[in-house]
């Protein structure tokens, strides 16, 4: 195939760019000699228009709405997979073998427990303290409780540290959540799978203990699988450049939690459920909220509609849809909630407004009333996020420090302050 390039014409001087092409077509153009070959750089605010790397983990396709993780549909692997095995496939780029898989299980099984000095940190948060907070904080904890051995090869290290994140991760939720309650600490049990384990911990008690449901245990499962990737979003973008000055990995996992705790990115779900709580405050009716969103002089946005890379339906969200409808009948629960979200959906998705935007729902949508059917409170929604994205981060990860043409991130900028001045001593300055 014959190289394309573009070319970019500057004070009458012509300058030829390559044109790179992935797998699936998509092209971009080469900038990476542009300042040294210029003097300029590009100026793309929020990055929407800049490749930060090549990838071969996720892709995405927002004018068709389309997903895969590793090549495999997203509604494929929500339909037959489970979290653990789509954690494999992202971080090691095979669907497991039945052998791979139970050794696989058998390490996060392992590796479940937290050390109990940690516990004295949990305890030492105040009760308030937000749990991705609380999350964060602890994740990088964990190296000082788990530091490198010198005797393992960096591959057999990475694989442990891994696994050790996956398990440990879920484990410190759970005991997080059952002490902001001054419960008791429900401790991981080897013959409960990963999301049933977590339930479990999450909601077992001795005056009540806990009946594993397996229809409530795929929700989870399907729920974890559709949050495992999503390209370069802003805590995977976050996760490589943290991880691209070399830090450990829990460090970069870190950075990324704190980034998924913002309310634009892994704290919509939150945000929906509190916007339809607010609806039902209100009569719930929806349409008073709808021209409030249409409105540009009102701050207000109507959260769990649109989406930065989706133009059309995000596909996650038809899963999450079907979930939720399952999840509520098996429960032969109502929730008041659904029925609004039903209302403002159908509204929505008529008006024009909305259409000519491309505003359809996404999978924050749905997602938080299924968490809400699952007993999960409000403010571990965003750490339900978390622990699904484990695995999508740690992948990114992975490929960013096994990248031939890594290079440390460093952003340039466009220098708009004050120009050269002359310090002025302090008795001399105007009061």
């Amino acid at each position: 195939m014959t190289q394309e390039y573009a070319k970019l014409i500057i004070d009458g001087k012509t300058y030829e760019f390559p044109i790179i092409v992935g797998t699936e077509g998509e092209r971009a153009i080469d900038i990476s000699t542009l300042r040294k070959e210029t003097g300029l750089i590009t100026f793309d605010p929020g990055y929407a228009n800049t490749g930060s790397c090549k990838s071969s983990i996720t892709f995405m396709d927002g004018e068709k709405g389309i997903l895969r993780y590793r090549g495999y549909p997203i509604e494929q692997l929500a339909e037959h997979s489970t979290f653990v095995e789509t954690a494999y496939l992202l971080i090691n780029g095979e669907l497991p073998t039945r052998k791979q898989l139970n050794r696989f299980s058998v390490l996060l099984n392992d590796h479940s427990m937290v050390h109990e000095d940690m516990r004295h940190f949990f305890q030492s948060f105040p009760r308030r303290a937000h749990p991705m907070g609380i999350l964060s904080s602890m994740v990088n904890a964990l190296r000082a409780f788990y530091p490198e051995i010198p005797e393992r090869s960096e591959e057999e290290e990475i694989n442990v540290t891994v696994t050790r994140l996956l398990s440990k991760v879920r484990t410190m939720a759970a005991m997080s959540y059952k002490i902001s309650r001054g419960h008791m600490v429900v401790y991981p049990r080897h013959d409960l799978s990963y999301a049933a384990n977590f339930l479990n911990m999450m909601f077992h008690s001795p005056v009540r203990p806990y009946v594993i449901d397996d229809d409530l245990v795929d929700a989870l499962n399907v729920f974890w699988i559709l949050h495992a990737d999503h390209e370069q979003n802003c805590s995977t973008a976050a996760v490589r450049l943290v991880g691209s000055a070399r830090v450990n990995l829990y460090a970069a996992i870190s950075a990324g939690i704190c980034a998924l705790w913002g309310p634009l990115h892994g704290g919509a779900n939150q945000a929906v459920i509190e916007m339809l709580l607010q609806i039902q405050e209100n009569g719930g009716d929806v349409r008073p909220f709808i021209e409030r969103a249409k409105d540009k002089n009102d701050p207000f946005r109507l959260m769990g509609f649109g989406h930065r890379v989706y133009k059309t339906y995000d596909p996650r969200a038809k899963i999450m849809q079907k979930i939720c409808y399952k999840v509520l009948k098996k429960l032969k629960r109502h929730d008041p909630l659904l029925d609004i979200a039903r209302k403002l959906e159908e509204v929505a998705l008529k008006d024009p407004y909305f259409i000519d935007h491309n505003l359809y729902p996404n999978v924050d949508f749905y997602s938080g009333i299924v968490l809400r059917a699952l007993g999960i409170p409000l403010n571990m929604f965003t750490v339900m996020f978390a622990i699904g994205r484990l695995p999508g981060w740690i992948s990114q990860w992975k490929e960013s420090m096994e990248d031939p043409q890594w290079k440390l991130h460093r952003p340039r900028q466009i220098y708009i302050g004050v120009g050269e001045r002359e310090y002025i001593p302090i008795d001399k300055r105007e009061e």
